[in-house]
């Protein structure tokens, strides 16, 4: 059963620790401010706060979740640390099994496992892993995370090797929920058939609608019983007095983090003299990042995240505000953190008439 409520639930999220250019603090100072701004997260009423993974970033990306979901977990004493997404081709899933258990044990219970399939070459090519057969990877984590958190045994990796087992076991008896980020219908299958919730990202909610539909398709076909499968969506948020304030404290911010995005994907950081100079925003480049992006006065941005949660059905369903901007001063991101918490979230409730009650 998941530590998340079985109804209407929010998190925070992408906590990324990216060090941009215009943040004059150190990286131990941004580390220290995370938990900060978790520890508001939790004290504000929140359902979750979850932590984002990318590797040889130049501006500091998180490379590694959980350590800092255990720095979370120590720091807290409710709030739910879910991984958006741990890329899962990157570790040895007999060893993130026993590193998983134990970040749940020092959290009581309280980690959902987000996994996903990765993307970036520079990532793959400096880890030595390949691009093909991905799924077939996350298949094979999902089955020795599920076997060493069981009461049995997992196969030895070496050649006639004994079979070992997974000690000691999480807090919560068959591991922490494992979700999964997918976006292809492949994806969403497999979240169907072996996972224990859906985490979309990028979509409109017709689209997410889509992905349910989708979902509940597979999960009948597998067998599974609907309501067991949690379904999420994360999406930039920022509500303030007006659009038009919201939009001058925010744009920056989000332009940022959607051009550092792109830039990923360029020519690889290793190779690189000199890090990137962000461009300026274009209106085409705004018009992009305002189409994606729920930026307004609290009721508007109520009305978008009512809209994600109709098309989440029946299913238990967990809305992410992406509340965690590269570079944006730490007492202004705690100030939209707690209009989010005191004057969004009510009203999402009330437009969606759902509960969010812990069971």
């Amino acid at each position: 059963m998941s530590p998340l409520p079985r109804g209407l639930s929010f998190g925070l999220g992408m906590i990324s620790a990216q060090h941009a250019p215009r943040d004059r603090r150190t990286d131990t100072e941004i580390y220290a401010g995370i938990l900060d701004l978790c520890a508001a997260a939790e004290d504000l009423g929140l359902d979750a706060v979850w932590l984002s993974e990318h590797h040889f970033v130049d501006d500091g990306y998180m490379p590694s979740l959980l350590p800092v979901a255990a720095a979370i977990a120590v720091r807290t004493a409710r709030i739910v640390i879910g991984t958006g997404v741990l890329i899962a081709p990157f570790y040895d899933p007999l060893r993130l099994a026993e590193d998983a258990a134990t970040v749940d044990l020092i959290a009581a219970g309280r980690l959902v496992l987000g996994l996903g399939a990765g993307y970036r070459e520079e990532e793959f090519n400096g880890f030595g892993r390949t691009q093909d057969g991905l799924g077939a990877v996350l298949d094979q984590a999902i089955e020795i995370l599920r076997a060493g958190w069981s009461d049995g045994t997992v196969p030895g990796r070496a050649p006639g090797a004994a079979p070992v087992a997974v000690t000691p076991k999480p807090h919560r008896a068959g591991g922490p929920p494992i979700w999964l980020g997918a976006r292809s219908r492949a994806g969403v299958r497999r979240t169907a058939r072996a996972a224990d919730g859906l985490l979309a990202a990028r979509v409109s909610p017709d689209e997410f609608a889509q992905q349910v539909a989708l979902l509940d398709t597979a999960a009948s076909a597998a067998g599974r019983d609907l309501a067991s499968l949690s379904v999420a969506v994360h999406c930039p948020v920022f509500a303030w007095t007006t659009a038009q304030e919201a939009w001058r404290l925010v744009e920056p911010h989000l332009h940022y983090s959607e051009w550092k995005y792109r830039d990923m994907v360029g020519a690889p950081y290793g190779t690189r003299t000199a890090r990137a100079g962000q461009p300026p925003l274009t209106e085409t480049a705004r018009a992009r990042i305002r189409a994606g992006a729920l930026v307004g006065t609290p009721d508007s941005v109520a009305e978008g995240i009512a809209a994600y949660a109709a098309a989440a059905g029946d299913h238990p369903f967990h809305f992410i505000a992406r509340l965690y901007w590269p570079g944006m001063d730490a007492a202004l991101m705690h100030e939209a953190l707690a209009v989010h918490a005191e004057q969004v979230i009510p009203a999402v409730r009330d437009r969606a008439g759902r509960g969010g009650a812990r069971t």
